[in-house]
């Protein structure tokens, strides 16, 4: 029987079972005695052993066997639970992560897992101090190994999405006696136009046949968006000699890699459209056998197994993004029709137009909801994370989250996770002090790190705080002082606001020496890079002996964003309303000048102004008008004013991306196609200084 088309389900089925037994794991280790969190780890490794038999998976299903039997002994109390048995059971569950990424992305799992099954064999055997030896000793392959010692090798169809139509075309071919080639392109790493060379490749390419799919997909490629090179499948009746020598001539490109691929060896994507219906709640008979085990529960805890059965369809994300794209262009024509409404005043047209509008927006609600996902999928990866490593720093951490209900853009999602996993063990290693330390300051010995998020407006906030040592503002000077990023006469007029903002300059690291954990100069700069390519912003609390918070703020959703659109000289510009507090008015005697920088009073308060003609280099003659419009934006903690000509009012933008030649332009966020047909670009307040 052919299961292939069971994989995606096995797949997805395995990585939630995975997801469940690290959390059970976890609760285990701080109640040895939660029978009930024995009971789900039990489940979970009878289930996945089941599936992966089924599957065929005998190497997974003969480790998660053995695990089954350790777990059995546990339940009925021949054995006691213990941290060895907790590390040696964590062992196997990174190794059965590691075959199912290996059946995910080879589609085989194959792999010796007989060191794991002879110390289970040893814990059975009531062995513990041999399986404890045996355990220390094993170690996941490095990730250089990986390809050589667990991959066997990699069917190159296999990375191309084809559907039903290309495999149509390619059986067409070889019917024909045409030849299908999978070709690898390398280009020089030094290429200032890599778009303009893959546009040569797949011309001389075309010249003897036709190419048919691409890693990265064409438009990424016109886009120059992949690194040193990029893969394709060409079917000619040309043969290989002649298709090397047409791109060698290409210079700064070369071919790395051509093989022949048989038609046969070729199969339809498993990565189409899977529905599934998922119930959170267990079957009765599962729920009275787990009772039976439990003993009684409270009426209270009852309820709380009783969910809500929903039928899901999952959708594979690249659809979501072409449905958000499609919306984004409906939204921008929406501007359009708004506009030739306001300039034509016709009744019937603006009728129309009004109800366009409501069923858009009521389309950009669904879409923006179908593309939300709780941040519990991130948040879930970091209690294993937190408690390796603090048992390879010897330090008792206490690690708790709030919010992981609050839920943010997927595109977001996928982004937030390294910066979080950076600052988190910049909590345990850095901020909390070592149990003993922690006992002569009156502080408790185990250290608490705090995990939280929120959402507030249309933005959410999250939050990494630890009840550490605080940030030592006079180190930090000192040590960027060393590093040559400031000088002394610098570091003493540094207020503790301006001290702190040196941790995010690159290179940065008060650790005295390199470890696993930091020491590398890969610091913060990266962490305050990535979120702020996320519109996001980053700011830090610290008190000493009181602890460090790290606050990040996010938008929502990078798609669509409300914008203030503003005129400056000859050009309109869109600030996000995000970062807008608001607007004012004032005139040429309301400006004074200290040290050199205007200013204006705003309640009483001080505040720097700029004159965003100057700052942007906007062409088109200065405004003569004596009164002039401020947007009031926020930076962090701070507020400045944008002194602008004219404010048009807000509107409904869809972000465009300037591609990879325009990235990374201090001030400027992206652009959109606005209402008239005409490009204006959004402003990005966080770099725009």
């Amino acid at each position: 029987m052919d299961m292939s088309q069971y994989l995606d389900v096995f797949l997805e089925e395995s990585k939630e079972h995975l997801e469940n037994l690290n959390q059970k794991l976890l609760q285990l280790e701080k109640n040895r005695n939660d029978i009930g969190a024995l009971n789900e780890i039990f489940r979970a490794a009878h289930t996945l052993k089941g599936m992966s038999s089924t599957m065929g998976f005998e190497d997974l299903a003969d480790l998660t066997h053995h695990m089954e039997n350790v777990l059995s002994d546990l339940k009925e109390g021949k054995i006691e639970v213990s941290s060895d048995i907790v590390d040696i059971l964590f062992k196997c569950l990174d190794r059965i992560q590691l075959i199912v990424e290996q059946i995910e992305t080879t589609g085989s799992g194959i792999m010796d897992n007989s060191d794991l099954i002879s110390v289970l064999e040893n814990v059975k055997s009531g062995s513990l101090e041999v399986a404890s030896a045996l355990e220390k000793e094993i170690r996941l392959p490095a990730d250089e190994e990986k390809e050589a010692v667990l991959t066997p090798k990699e069917d190159k169809s296999k990375r191309f999405a084809f559907n039903d139509y290309d495999i149509t075309v390619l059986r067409e071919a070889s019917s024909r006696g045409m030849k299908i080639y999978y070709i690898r392109i390398q280009v020089d790493p030094g290429c200032l136009m890599k778009s303009v060379r893959a546009f040569m490749v797949f011309k001389a390419l075309e010249e003897e046949g036709e190419v048919i799919k691409s890693i990265p997909p064409a438009q990424e490629l016109e886009e120059g968006k992949f690194e040193e090179g990029f893969e394709v499948f060409v079917i000619t009746s040309a043969d290989k000699e002649k298709l090397v020598q047409n791109v060698n001539k290409i210079s700064e490109v070369k071919i790395a890699e051509i093989e022949n691929i048989e038609i046969a060896t070729v199969s339809v994507s498993t990565g189409e459209e899977k529905m599934a219906m998922q119930t959170s709640a267990e079957s009765e008979m599962e729920k009275k056998a787990e009772l039976g085990e439990k003993g009684a529960v409270s009426s209270g805890d009852q309820k709380k197994q009783v969910h809500k059965v929903r039928q899901t369809v999952r959708v594979d994300i690249e659809r979501l993004d072409n449905l958000m794209n499609l919306v984004g262009e409906l939204v921008m024509h929406k501007g359009r029709l708004e506009q030739i409404g306001a300039n034509t005043k016709l009744v019937e047209l603006n009728e129309t137009i009004e109800q366009i509008d409501r069923v858009t927006a009521d389309l950009q609600s669904v879409v923006m909801k179908v593309r939300m996902v709780p941040i519990e999928q991130v948040f879930n990866r970091f209690p294993r994370m937190v408690r390796d490593l603090a048992k390879e720093l010897n330090k008792e951490v206490d690690f708790l989250m709030e919010g992981k209900e609050t839920e943010l853009d997927r595109t977001v999602i996928d982004e937030i996770g390294d910066p979080l996993v950076h600052l988190l063990r910049n909590a345990v290693d850095h901020g909390l002090e070592p149990a003993e330390e922690r006992i002569k300051k009156g502080k408790p010995a185990v250290g608490t790190v705090m995990l939280r998020a929120r959402h507030e407006g249309n933005n959410v906030y999250i939050e990494v705080e630890d009840d550490g040592a605080g940030i030592d503002i006079e180190k930090v000077k000192k040590k960027a002082v060393e590093k040559g990023l400031i000088t002394e006469k610098e570091a003493e007029k540094m207020d503790k606001d301006e001290a702190i903002e040196l941790l995010f300059y690159p290179g940065f690291s008060t650790a005295k020496t390199v470890t696993d954990v930091s020491g590398r100069g890969v610091g913060l700069d990266v962490v305050k890079t990535k979120i702020e390519s996320l519109n996001g912003e980053i700011a830090v609390e610290t008190k000493p002996d009181k602890g460090t918070k790290f606050k990040i703020k996010l938008p929502l959703t990078l798609a669509i964003i409300q914008a203030l659109m503003v005129a400056v000289r000859d050009e309109i510009y869109a600030i996000p309303l995000s970062s807008v507090d608001e607007t004012t008015m004032i005139t040429k005697n309301d400006i004074k000048i200290i040290q050199g920088q205007e200013v204006m009073m705003l309640r009483g308060n001080i505040l720097p102004i700029f004159r965003l003609a100057e700052l942007l280099e906007t062409p088109g003659g200065a405004s003569s008008e004596d009164e002039m419009y401020v947007v009031v934006v926020r930076k962090a903690e701070r507020q400045i004013g944008l002194v602008v000509d004219t404010l048009i009012g807000q509107q409904e933008i869809v972000i465009k991306s300037l591609g990879k030649l325009l990235s990374g332009i201090p001030g400027i966020a992206g652009a959109i196609v606005a209402g008239d047909g005409n490009v204006r670009l959004i402003l990005d307040v966080a770099t725009l200084f």
